[in-house]
């Protein structure tokens, strides 16, 4: 009779753990990847809310932004992979439209004119387009035959760079290049050949001296101070001359959380935004960041996983293409807490305190949601 009850508990147990994978499929949520995305945002409310002076203002409206965000990445998952598909030259044309009405219209906040008044929120459209280009590229490479003819490379490089010019003139050097990277890791996935990438690294660095000449005067200050901060410790190289004392004072365990010096008295510049990884580094020391590092790159293994998986052409690239552009996020803005990258204006993400970003963000988990949920459902 034991062992009759026994084998009847187990069938009970995987009954219920089939209807509990079932209704995870139904919602369209990808159960690894919510856990991976709830560890990461909780332990970034920890960290901001030390980060920013223990200022409950500020942690009460990025749980604001986060519930908002959470409700898009669900939006985003019901909407099937064939949708995306049929939608994405149109998305395109209306962004490129946007991002034309900024440079002519945009509002301006810090120096910047980056987003549109629409009245109730201010939209950034630069921030859409982190999804759109690797979308279109990948519905274009979905419809041709692979390997890519040089002529589709240039078809895809006016498709990237055109958007990625006009977010720099806005100025937004940071999203440009998350631009570049979306559309780039696209290109790889679908098989740019070794010898075209070796071309293009040749003309990128025959091309320095005409980047040089186009950027503004605050983007070659920031190149010079990344070569030497200690040119101007007291000017554009105190940023990164004070995240390096922050990380490197917080030793091994660093010095608990609410102890952080470096950005309670304001020694750190952009502590809860930009900077934030400093702060982290300070409290928590070299093993916290460790952990932060770890749910980052379960969240990218997750999402590569996803991309393997995936069943055609167009879901296979635009998860791939999304997941490496997080990736390239949180190692960019890391590098550049760091000192072994240029400061550019990339924010942790889920960590960094913001709203569009982390808008954005979401949704393109949503995306990768739909991409492994719906995969599931037509194998079944």
């Amino acid at each position: 009779m034991l062992l009759v009850d026994g084998i009847k508990n187990k069938f009970k147990k995987r009954e219920m753990g089939t209807q509990y994978r079932t209704f995870l499929q139904c919602i369209h949520i990808d159960l690894p990847l919510l856990i991976g995305i709830l560890l990461l945002i909780g332990l970034g409310l920890f960290i901001l809310y030390s980060a920013s002076n223990q200022n409950p203002k500020v942690v009460e409206q990025q749980i604001l932004h986060t519930g908002i965000a959470f409700f898009v990445m669900f939006a985003f998952a019901q909407i099937p992979p064939t949708s995306y598909q049929r939608w994405a030259p149109w998305v395109y044309i209306v962004i490129m439209g946007l991002l034309l009405a900024v440079l002519i219209m945009g509002h301006i906040g810090k120096g910047a004119q980056r987003w549109l008044n629409i009245g109730i929120f201010r939209l950034q459209p630069s921030e859409i387009m982190k999804l759109s280009i690797p979308m279109l590229l990948a519905w274009h490479f979905h419809n041709i035959h692979l390997p890519l003819k040089s002529k589709t490379i240039l078809f895809s490089g006016i498709i990237i760079f055109i958007p990625a010019l006009f977010t720099a003139k806005q100025p937004d050097l940071g999203t440009a290049i998350l631009l570049v990277v979306a559309g780039s890791s696209t290109l790889l996935l679908a098989g740019l050949s070794w010898w075209f990438i070796g071309v293009i690294i040749t003309l990128a660095g025959l091309g320095t001296p005409i980047l040089w000449y186009l950027m503004h005067d605050y983007q070659r200050q920031r190149v010079l101070t990344f070569l030497n901060p200690e040119r101007d410790p007291l000017g554009s190289g105190y940023h990164i001359i004070q995240s390096k004392i922050a990380i490197g004072s917080g030793g091994l365990f660093g010095k608990g959380w609410l102890n952080g010096t470096q950005s309670h008295l304001h020694f750190l510049p952009e502590h809860s935004t930009d900077f934030i990884f400093a702060a982290c580094g300070e409290e928590f020391g070299f093993i916290g960041s460790i952990i932060l590092i770890i749910l980052f790159m379960f969240i990218v293994l997750r999402g590569l996983y996803i991309t393997i998986n995936a069943q055609d052409t167009f879901t296979r690239l635009l998860a791939g293409s999304l997941t490496l552009t997080f990736f390239v996020s949180f190692f960019v803005n890391m590098g550049m807490v760091t000192g072994i990258l240029p400061v550019v204006g990339i924010p942790l993400p889920l960590i960094s305190y913001g709203g569009s970003s982390m808008l954005t963000l979401m949704a393109s988990f949503g995306i990768l949601m739909s991409i492994q949920t719906h995969r599931k459902l037509l194998t079944t």
